[in-house]
């Protein structure tokens, strides 16, 4: 009996964006996963994969976590009748608790939240956010000389066996 040939979605194929530049300019302390509250046309352009949250910050205002400076492009076709802001403010739907830690580690000094990543889970787009703190410069070329010193030890490693 042959069974059905079901094809399975690659983890890759949930994300949609994802922050490059913040595991080399922070420290991530501790992550959240978030819900985003997203109009018709934005959810379309995230199916097409159309979004950058590279520049993109978390902050709280009147009491909840909303996302600036990530870049939502709009199809052409689905802003016909509607009008498009691609880098407007979108609220994040987090739970009371998570909330109030959030704001507490934002208030202490050289800390932020910033996002990692957006993806799929099942029908939801969801955001992954995190408690960083900026790295420095010399702490940026350790982190380089380590990862450099990593490879050449297992280069070694490997020609050894």
């Amino acid at each position: 009996m042959a069974g059905k040939n079901k094809s399975k979605k690659k983890l890759g194929d949930n994300l949609i964006a994802v922050n490059r530049r913040a595991l080399h300019d922070y420290f991530i302390e501790e992550r959240f996963e978030a819900g985003l509250s997203l109009q018709g046309w934005e959810v379309k352009s995230l199916r097409a994969g159309k979004a950058n949250i590279s520049d993109a910050y978390v902050t709280a205002k009147n009491g909840e976590m909303v996302l600036f400076g990530a870049t939502i492009t709009p199809l052409k076709n689905s802003c016909a009748f509607v009008v498009c802001d691609p880098q407007r403010t979108r609220t994040l739907l987090l739970n009371k608790r998570e909330i109030g830690k959030l704001i507490g580690h934002q208030q202490r000094s050289g800390y932020t939240i910033i996002p990692l990543k957006l993806y799929w889970k099942g029908s939801w787009a969801k955001l992954e956010i995190a408690i960083a703190r900026g790295k420095q410069d010399h702490d940026k070329r350790d982190a380089i000389k380590d990862r450099e010193w990593q490879r050449a030890k297992e280069r070694i490693m490997k020609k050894s066996f």
